[in-house]
């Protein structure tokens, strides 16, 4: 290891110099160990374009770009319903909404997003200032899911849904040879012949990951939104509404992100049991979706019946309309009386012969 240029390098004298500048929300820790390398961050006067480094938060003097950093000790946990159309960084070159502008926070804290939604995606985003909790929620290693709804084009068939549960290879690109991607949990919403509703959770975060596993297969995705991270759900908001988290909220999300390994590792077997190669969470999603596609052809079938029985109803009712008023009209009859062959309740009745022809005497000239 080079040796270092900075007199920094007793980690007893507290924390690591990054993490104190994500902390104080200067930006996420990598983009604060990038500054650190392109030489922006001082320490008492004293340049540090190298790690790692340690500093004593209280006695310290940090300057980062040119601006002096205090910690804050207050944060905020917001939760975001980002709107289709918004990037996730803080900052954008192109002018584009950013899910910033959305969040005027009024403690003016200065908040950044937990992870990434890309910008044809939508709904649940954290958004914080505290930088241990961010990276919990975010680094593989933790495990921690997220949970997508997805709708693509067409009708994913069995094969397809097989093809999903066993892995699709997705190149990396020049970060290195590509791999397996796989889905922690997999359940059919809806499926017809013009699209799949799929709801799909994730305990890894690769690029455009759901997007890329099913164009792979054909299907490319026409509209995709996180309804779930961890215990949070995307429930109560409106697009492009905040809200912060409740008490229990954060309660929760501190508990699934801080467990210990053991927890960790029990999220990973859950993730990986299978059944003959499938999920076994997975499978009993496709025979829900069996069962849902069943009841709604047999409720389709039921409506039809109904439909059938009403216009029958109907017809008898106007065929009867009809024969009345052509008796009415012959005989003189007063309306509302039985019509003739029927009995006054609408059963068929004797022939009746006009009071007339009962009567045998001769008649008198």
């Amino acid at each position: 290891m080079p040796k270092a240029d900075h007199p920094f390098t007793d980690a007893s004298r507290g924390v690591r110099l990054q993490k104190f500048l994500a902390d104080a929300g200067v930006a996420s820790r990598r983009r604060c160990e990038e500054m650190i390398a392109e030489g922006l961050v001082e320490v008492n006067g004293t340049l540090v374009a190298s790690l790692p480094a340690w500093i004593d938060p209280v006695k310290d003097e940090v300057v980062a770009d040119g601006r002096r950093v205090r910690r804050d000790s207050r944060v905020a946990y917001v939760l975001l319903f980002k709107p289709k159309g918004v990037v996730c960084t803080n900052s954008d070159p192109e002018g584009r909404s950013c899910a910033v502008d959305l969040v005027e926070h009024p403690s003016g804290l200065r908040l950044y997003p937990v992870g990434r939604l890309d910008m044809d995606s939508s709904g649940l985003l954290l958004m914080t200032n505290d930088g241990e909790l961010a990276n919990r929620l975010t680094h593989p290693r933790y495990e921690m899911h997220k949970g997508y709804e997805v709708t693509v084009a067409g009708q994913l068939s069995d094969e397809d849904l097989s093809r999903l549960e066993r892995g699709v290879f997705l190149s990396d690109g020049e970060r290195g040879p590509g791999r397996k991607a796989k889905a922690g949990r997999l359940d059919v919403i809806a499926r017809d012949r013009q699209k799949t509703i799929l709801y799909m959770e994730l305990f890894e975060g690769r690029n455009r990951q759901i997007r890329r596993m099913l164009l792979a297969l054909g299907h490319p995705v026409k509209k995709l939104r996180r309804v779930k991270m961890g215990p949070l759900r995307l429930k109560g908001l409106a697009v492009g509404e905040w809200r912060d988290l409740t008490a229990e909220e954060l309660d929760q999300v501190r508990r699934d992100a801080f467990a210990d390994a053991a927890t960790i590792h029990r999220r990973r077997e859950r993730a990986e049991r299978t059944e003959g190669g499938a999920p076994v969470r997975k499978r009993r999603g496709i025979r829900a979706s069996r069962r849902n596609e069943k009841s709604d052809r047999l409720e389709r079938r039921a409506q039809r019946t109904r439909e059938l029985s009403a216009k029958a109803r109907a017809e008898r009712g106007s065929a009867k309309a009809v024969a009345d008023r052509g008796t009415n009209s012959g005989t003189g009859r007063r309306s509302g009386a039985p019509s003739r062959g029927k009995s006054s309740k609408g059963r068929p009745g004797r022939n009746r012969r006009d009071d007339a022809s009962l009567d045998h005497r001769p008649r008198l000239s």
